[in-house]
């Protein structure tokens, strides 16, 4: 039986918008957000992302570790990556810079030469506050949005049923396949499995993981396959389908799709018009390295 995330009604403003006008928002204000790299204009895109993150109502204890993985991998990775190398980044970043820290180092007789300017800190910054401004605002939907209007929104907004059941069931994947490790995890645990005590190293760590990877991986695929086949019996996709449950927009939903719209239109000018929102460094950290 697939589960969801921990979704419960919480009475907040949020949950009163139609599923789809979320959805339509959500993507007007990343095709937004992602005009810019001016880490001012980024700021204001994180503001309204915290301002939707106190609507929904949604405690730290449920996206504690939603919030610990985009930060571990914003900083961990494109930002050690930016500072380093500056892959990625515009010419100002690409190319010289303001040097704070240089250094030269050989690993397996290759010569490495690491080095940080102001342009690739300050760039590593952006890129930390616009993946945590694009993560915040799609966090939020599986906890503060009914399971069960997943496929009727998808369908409604005129996707193919397929899609729309795809969707659904994909939503449902990691809270189902969490449930099965800790179900096969205690199951185990009861047998006398001490998964706190392995030892040895990452080949052999990951051989006495076996006995949880192998039954949930196997799990996986079976309860796949008995999807598939309830589909199959009931002739999934040979016609147009129903759905139980019935979205309708109201006058609030058609005030925040047309806010979206006009925040993109207005990006889309600030950005392409007035050739605003480009790489910025502010001039206090130049004068501080020097420059």
């Amino acid at each position: 039986m697939l589960v969801t995330w921990r979704y419960r009604p919480r009475g907040s403003v949020i949950e009163k918008v139609d599923p789809r006008a979320r959805w339509i928002y959500s993507f007007m204000v990343l095709l937004s957000l992602t005009q810019f790299w001016d880490i001012r204009f980024l700021l204001c895109f994180l503001g309204v992302v915290l301002v939707q993150y106190a609507l929904a109502r949604v405690t730290w204890a449920e996206t504690r570790r939603g919030w610990t993985f985009i930060l571990i991998f914003a900083v961990g990775i494109v930002a050690l990556n930016t500072l380093f190398t500056g892959r990625g980044g515009p010419g100002e970043v690409l190319q010289g810079g303001h040097v704070l820290w240089r250094t030269d180092w050989r690993v397996l007789g290759l010569a490495i030469h690491p080095t940080i300017t102001v342009e690739r800190v300050w760039f590593a910054v952006s890129q930390i506050v616009r993946m945590v401004s694009i993560s915040g605002l799609f966090l939020i939907i599986p906890y503060t949005m009914n399971p069960r209007h997943y496929g009727v929104t998808f369908r409604s907004m005129g996707v193919p049923d397929r899609f729309a059941f795809s969707m659904d069931l994909a939503f449902r994947f990691v809270p189902t396949l969490a449930r099965d490790f800790n179900t096969t995890l205690d199951a185990q645990k009861a047998r006398g499995y001490e998964v706190e005590k392995l030892e040895g190293g990452l080949i052999a760590q990951i051989r006495k993981m076996a006995p949880l990877v192998v039954p949930v991986t196997m799990n996986a695929i079976l309860s796949g396959e008995e999807i598939t086949n309830a589909m199959d019996l009931r002739c999934f996709g040979t016609r147009l389908r129903t759905w139980v449950h019935e979205l309708h927009y109201r006058r609030m939903d058609y005030v925040l799709m047309g806010a979206s719209v006009v925040v993109l239109v207005a990006s889309l000018v600030v950005r392409y018009g007035l050739k605003i929102g480009t790489f910025w460094v502010p001039g206090w950290a130049l004068a501080w390295a020097g420059g």
